[in-house]
């Protein structure tokens, strides 16, 4: 991006003076700028500046798209240029191909980042936003840049960018003196013989033209600077990922049905990025009963999700035959037979009746749900056959009926609740009962609070969270019927 500043730092020497421009190999020059073989020592600048400064050391920090770009540009202004702009590929930046023709009428690029001197982004955010993105035509040296490869390097700013910066200043006074450049320069971005974008720098005229060595050195600066865009472009992507994934579950805190209220939550246990097989669904039934599920496919990472969310589908879309809960849980056995991934999965599904005082539970090798009756006592709900995990191809689940007179808190959950390396199954489950019976939640309770508290509660004698995701689901059971 052209611009100037108007205190720039002092000029280094900069060393083999040149009687006329001399590109080095991968370098194309166009309108060069006319020689500085007279000029003092003093007035020319170090084209080893941007590879040694703090700044340029800080790129590839974080894995973080928009900052990365912010470091790169900080690291050439002000001190290496007066203004400097960072443009990605629209099609790279958004995971398609990135592939440039030959000759290519036209190419959109992202504007990631931008520095006018040592002025801050927001003060060009409405001349220059970041974010935006701009088609620039293939006469332009960014599309030259872009399919040879090559840095271009001219004495003044191109002409589409000069009419289109003008257009868009409306009369800003700022627009005339970025300008004023004596030096433009344009260095493609290259990630492993691909063009995935470029970075502008501009000097004005109080300053030296940029020569053949600093050309070289921004090149290699920019080829580091590719590997940490890529690397948070990918971070960023399964970020995403996840988060679609974890948003694809029931939203909100507190569901309400008739003779139901239900209240859910996850707290992954690793990074942003890392995830996990637990699941959980609330489904509303025929003649007013209500569906609860707690899953769990084995291990962290996409073979899990996938595995995870196609059992959930499967459920959602076996409820909606309104086939009986038992035969629900062997259909979902059949199915993770066949699912990468989804063997040795667990989970328990429950089918509340307010009407007929009802509750139905089907295990398939989860741990046992909790029951908090009207004595304000929790206890695991004795189950006729705790089954064996889904994919393995068994078939054999046995239902567990048993009655809900009076308004009752049952409690659905993963393994990561429960879960301790310095204690036995047996005694963490009546740990979290304990920790239920605790909070005392009585009839119309905050349900979304008792989740938020059990979620976060230690685990075990060593006072932590757990190394699994920890999921859990409370639902309020209110008879309806006589």
């Amino acid at each position: 991006m052209p611009g100037t500043t108007s205190d720039a730092p002092p000029r280094l020497p900069r060393p083999g003076a040149r009687s006329s421009p001399c590109p080095r190999k991968g370098t194309t020059l166009r309108n060069d700028p006319r020689s500085r073989i007279d000029e003092p020592p003093a007035a020319r600048t170090s084209p080893r500046r941007p590879l040694h400064s703090p700044a340029a050391d800080a790129i590839g920090s974080a894995l973080d798209l928009p900052l990365t770009g912010s470091q790169f540009a900080h690291a050439l202004t002000p001190a290496f240029a007066d203004a400097a702009s960072v443009y990605l590929l629209e099609r790279w930046r958004r995971g398609e191909h990135a592939g440039v023709a030959p000759d290519p009428p036209r190419i959109e690029a992202h504007r990631l980042a931008l520095r006018v001197g040592a002025d801050a982004r927001e003060d060009w955010e409405k001349l220059l936003p970041v974010g935006e993105v701009i088609v620039f035509p293939r006469e332009t040296p960014y599309a030259r840049a872009l399919a040879s490869g090559q840095a271009q390097l001219l004495d003044s700013v191109d002409p589409h960018t000069s009419a289109r910066l003008r257009a868009s200043g409306e009369g800003d006074a700022r627009v005339e003196e970025l300008l004023r450049t004596a030096s433009f320069l344009v260095v493609p971005l290259r990630l492993r013989e691909v063009t995935i974008g470029f970075v502008a720098c501009t000097r004005g005229p109080e300053r030296a033209p940029f020569g053949p060595t600093e050309v070289t050195a921004v090149a290699a600066l920019a080829a580091r600077a590719s590997v940490a865009l890529d690397n948070a472009r990918r971070y960023e992507h399964e970020r995403r990922t996840t988060l679609a994934i974890r948003g694809s579950l029931p939203s909100g805190t507190l569901q309400r049905f008739e003779g139901c209220r239900v209240s859910h939550g996850s707290l992954p246990a690793g990074e942003d990025t890392v995830i996990g097989g637990d699941w959980y669904d609330v489904l509303r039934r025929p003649d007013g009963r209500v569906s609860l599920i707690v899953g769990d496919a084995m291990g962290h990472g996409p073979e899990s999700a996938v595995a995870m969310l196609q059992l959930r589908t499967a459920v959602r879309a076996f409820a909606g035959f309104d086939i009986p809960a038992v035969e629900l849980v062997r259909r979902l056995d059949a199915l993770a037979c066949d699912t990468p991934g989804a063997s040795f999965a667990t989970c328990v599904y429950a089918e509340w009746s307010p009407a007929e005082r009802t509750c139905t539970l089907v295990s398939a090798g989860h741990p046992p749900p909790l029951l908090r009756g009207p004595d304000g006592k929790t206890a695991p709900v004795p189950l006729t056959g705790p089954g064996l995990p889904l994919g393995l191809g068994t078939g054999h689940y046995e239902a567990t009926v048993f009655n809900v007179p009076e308004p009752a808190l049952l409690v659905l959950y993963s393994d990561g609740l429960v879960e301790s390396r310095d204690a036995d199954i047996d005694h963490q489950i009546a740990r979290l009962a304990d920790s239920l019976d605790a909070a005392a939640p009585g009839p119309g309770a905050d349900l979304h609070a008792l989740c938020r508290h059990l979620l976060h509660a230690p685990s075990g004698t060593t006072g932590t969270t757990g190394t699994d995701d920890r999921t859990l689901l409370l639902a309020e059971l209110t008879p309806t019927g006589p």
